[in-house]
C-alpha cells in the first residue's frame, strides 16, 4: 500500500483559514488607507498606523498560510497565535453589537485551531512521531 504524499485536508483547511484572515487584514488595511486619503479621519496618524499594521499583519498571515501549505515546520506556531488573537477580537465584536462579524470570526478561529492541532497536521509538519533513540548525556 503506497502512502500518499499529498498534504492532509486538515492542513489545507488550516492554511486556507489563515489565508482568509490574512486577506481580510490586508483588505482592512487598504480600506483604512483609502479612507485616510479620500476622507477626513478624526486622527490621521492613528488611521495611518492602523492601515500599516493591518497591511503588515495581513502580509505576515499570508506568509504563514503559505508556510502551512508547503509544510514548513515553523508555520504552526504563528498560525496558532493568529487564531488565539482572533478570539478576543471576535468576543469584542459580539459585545459591541456586531455579532454578524464576531461569530463568524470566532468560528474561523476555532476551526483553524482544531485543524492546526489535529494529528494529521502534526504528522505532516513534524514527521510520523517515531520515538527518537535516547542518547546518553
Amino acid at each position: 500500500m503506497s502512502v500518499s504524499n499529498r498534504p492532509p485536508r486538515t492542513l489545507f483547511l488550516a492554511a486556507a483559514l489563515e489565508a482568509v484572515v490574512g486577506l481580510l487584514a490586508v483588505g482592512g488595511g487598504l480600506y483604512t488607507g483609502f479612507e485616510v486619503i479620500v476622507g477626513e479621519p478624526q486622527n490621521t496618524t492613528t488611521a495611518l498606523a492602523v492601515a500599516v499594521l493591518a497591511l503588515a499583519g495581513g502580509a505576515a498571515m499570508l506568509k504563514v498560510a503559505h508556510g502551512l501549505a508547503t509544510r514548513a515546520h515553523w508555520s504552526r506556531s504563528p498560525a496558532v497565535l493568529t487564531q488565539l488573537f482572533l478570539l478576543p477580537v471576535a468576543v469584542s465584536l459580539v459585545q459591541s453589537d456586531q455579532p454578524q462579524w464576531g461569530y463568524p470570526l470566532a468560528a474561523v478561529a476555532v476551526c483553524a485551531l482544531l485543524a492546526l492541532f489535529s494529528r494529521p497536521v502534526t504528522v505532516a509538519l513534524y514527521g510520523g512521531g517515531e520515538q527518537e533513540e535516547e542518547r546518553p548525556d
